[in-house]
């Protein structure tokens, strides 16, 4: 029995990670000096709260420790599961992959490893891309592989309640969105790792307007129906995603459009007031 894993960046609801049997490893999140395990003991509205009235809380992400997925491999193994397959946010963009690494020596159970090349619920796409192709008799490595493709063909695009932040991220090399923030409102895309200002809008409804072209776009391109999942951060960015998921569920093009939050190990580098979605 194959099991699957990945990281709380990941943003997978507990709904989904429990109708497909997806194990979750919190990611650490300091906030003002309190560490906190991300879907452990901090939401995405506990910690969109830290950002109310006009306060600016100071928040450190990190990746897991080797330890806590030692933990969810044993587990698994304690479970029944024979083999693992862990799929994780970019190695790019953090240290999580090489915990997981270090973690696959003491592993009771194989464990093969996947770097999506992206973050947030891309993740979540190659790891469900896996776990149906696991379902239709996909061995480990097959499973593997098809998490791989989905991670090359993953595409997002999304806007950001506080551009400043990405860019202090370090994950917006070359891309300077504080600055594209100053013509208007900078419309983000993202596929395979590479983050670009894919438009700069005037209103909400224009950046609507530009995800859903978007998000259509690389759908025609796709070899099956394309699945959509709309990211909404707190109540500020609420009418974005609506207006989002009532654009695009029932088009002829789309499968499935479901919801995900953007909580707080995505939210750290994009702050309130962010929305977006993902096509897989």
């Amino acid at each position: 029995m194959i099991g699957i894993v990945v990281d709380s960046n990941s943003q997978l609801p507990d709904a989904l990670a429990a109708r497909f049997g997806i194990a979750v490893v919190p990611m650490p999140v300091q906030i003002d000096g309190v560490d906190y395990l991300e879907g452990v003991d901090l939401d995405a509205d506990e910690f969109y709260r830290f950002w109310s009235e006009g306060h600016t809380p100071r928040i450190v992400t990190s990746q897991p420790s080797p330890g806590a997925f030692s933990a969810v491999y044993e587990r698994l193994a304690g479970s029944g599961v024979t083999e693992i397959l862990s799929v994780h946010v970019s190695e790019s963009m953090s240290g999580t992959l090489n915990s997981a690494r270090l973690a696959t020596a003491s592993s009771s159970v194989p464990v093969r490893l996947v770097d999506t090349n992206t973050a947030s619920f891309g993740i979540s796409c190659c790891a469900l891309a896996a776990t149906e192709a696991i379902r239709g008799g996909a061995d480990l490595e097959e499973a593997a592989v098809v998490a791989e493709n989905c991670a090359q063909t993953v595409g997002t695009a999304f806007v950001v309640g506080v551009p400043g932040l990405v860019d202090s991220s370090g994950r917006a090399v070359g891309v300077d969105v504080e600055a594209a923030a100053a013509e208007g409102i900078p419309v983000l895309a993202m596929t395979g790792g590479v983050l670009e200002v894919l438009d700069t809008v005037r209103t909400l409804d224009g950046a609507v307007a530009s995800m859903t072209e978007y998000a259509l776009g690389i759908s025609s391109g796709l070899a099956h129906e394309a699945r959509i999942a709309v990211g909404t951060a707190d109540d500020s960015s609420r009418p974005v995603a609506e207006a989002l998921t009532a654009g695009l569920t029932g088009h002829d093009a789309i499968a499935d459009v479901v919801q995900y939050r953007i909580g707080p190990s995505i939210g750290a580098h994009t702050g309130p007031g962010t929305a977006g979605l993902f096509v897989f």
